[in-house]
């Protein structure tokens, strides 16, 4: 999920999905704003990384230290079921797009936009859940089955 901005009921919402469907955890491509946005997913394993609307890092840290989750920075790389992910806000364009095309990764995640993608380069897949927050639009998050290498777009 991404860009939730500060929308505490949605992100209730995704958990809720998240716990329906036994995620194994919940990666947040950033943009929480507010510590408090984090605490919301005590109970649940938390990994994320900065968006360019976090300012306040020390205190995000802190709060995924409360909860027992995982701050990487800026830029992540996981692999999970002998998947190479590359997480990235997505706040440059060109960053983005050059790590989906360098072919390093099975799967790119990023935000941002606040615009849902599902795009293949080569053996790439590009993955953008949208915006948890919704604004102007519907509000989305991702599931993805590491085992099926399948995505679920879904509206909260």
């Amino acid at each position: 999920m991404s860009d939730s901005h500060d929308h505490i009921e949605n992100i209730k919402k995704s958990i809720k999905i998240f716990k329906d469907r036994k995620v194994d955890f919940v990666l947040h491509l950033g943009d929480y704003i507010n510590p408090a946005s984090v605490k919301v997913f005590n109970g649940i394993k938390l990994i994320g990384i900065f968006g360019n609307n976090d300012g306040d890092k020390f205190r995000l840290i802190n709060a995924f230290n409360e909860i027992g989750g995982e701050i990487k920075g800026d830029f992540c790389e996981i692999e999970i079921d002998n998947i190479k992910f590359a997480c990235y806000h997505g706040t440059e364009k060109e960053l983005k797009d050059a790590l989906i095309t360098c072919g390093k990764y099975d799967v790119v995640v990023y935000g941002h936009t606040h615009e849902c993608e599902n795009k293949k380069a080569g053996n790439t897949l590009g993955l953008n859940p949208g915006t948890a927050h919704g604004f102007w639009d519907k509000a989305t998050i991702i599931v993805f089955d590491t085992q099926t290498r399948k995505s679920e777009f879904i509206e909260l």
